[in-house]
């Protein structure tokens, strides 16, 4: 079956981070903390074939491990134990991710891959292992189904599926694989009312 890859990431950010572009001189470097990720079916019911989570140390550019900011935990629920007891290198992260993937195209809200690989490996000092052409923005598909360009720059990922009324277990926002079932259920629901062509994924 052909598949395709929802993925979201959570990276590092103080209160107003983003706003600043984390250019402020106590700003972390926006290295990722936790990949989600979903295998999404584009063939028959269009089914959730997987489901992929990981956390991930994020380390500075001298190596040594960030400390979460209460901001940022209050944010997305990550906690420095979740930390302690579940993180893996980035390259760890990357390679199960990518393996998870079987090498179906990656999609997310944005270009949350220019965090996952660009900026982390780059902070990291690793090589990025899974090349810039597998990635794209998943904004093209909900422009292909005919939302609305003005919805589409106010609506947050975790938000897409109550957007289109699509009825869904409780999902917590800016929980990386949440935010992904996010908009995987949004896309599945769409191809199954035949506003978006599997085929599209393949066309963009």
């Amino acid at each position: 079956m052909k598949t395709a890859i929802i993925f979201d990431c959570e990276f590092l950010c103080l209160e107003g981070s983003q706003r600043r572009f984390w250019c402020a001189a106590h700003d972390p470097d926006p290295v990722i903390a936790q990949i989600g990720a979903v295998k999404l079916g584009l063939e028959g019911e269009f089914p959730i074939l997987g489901t992929y989570k990981s956390y991930i140390r994020p380390i500075d550019r001298f190596g040594k491990r960030y400390p979460l900011d209460p901001y940022f935990t209050h944010l997305t629920g990550i906690t420095d134990e979740d930390i302690d007891a579940h993180g893996v290198a980035l390259e760890d992260a990357l390679s199960d991710v990518d393996s998870f993937s079987g090498g179906a195209r990656f999609w997310s809200w944005g270009k949350d891959e220019m965090n996952m690989v660009a900026v982390s490996c780059y902070v990291a000092g690793v090589q990025p292992s899974i090349p810039a052409r597998r990635f794209d923005n998943a904004v093209k598909l909900l422009i292909a189904a005919g939302m609305p360009i003005e919805d589409l720059a106010k609506t947050p990922s975790n938000k897409l599926a109550d957007y289109y009324n699509v009825d869904h277990p409780p999902l917590q926002a800016h929980d990386g694989l949440d935010d992904a079932l996010s908009l995987s259920y949004t896309l599945q629901h769409l191809m199954k009312i035949g506003q978006l062509q599997p085929e599209v994924f393949d066309r963009l």
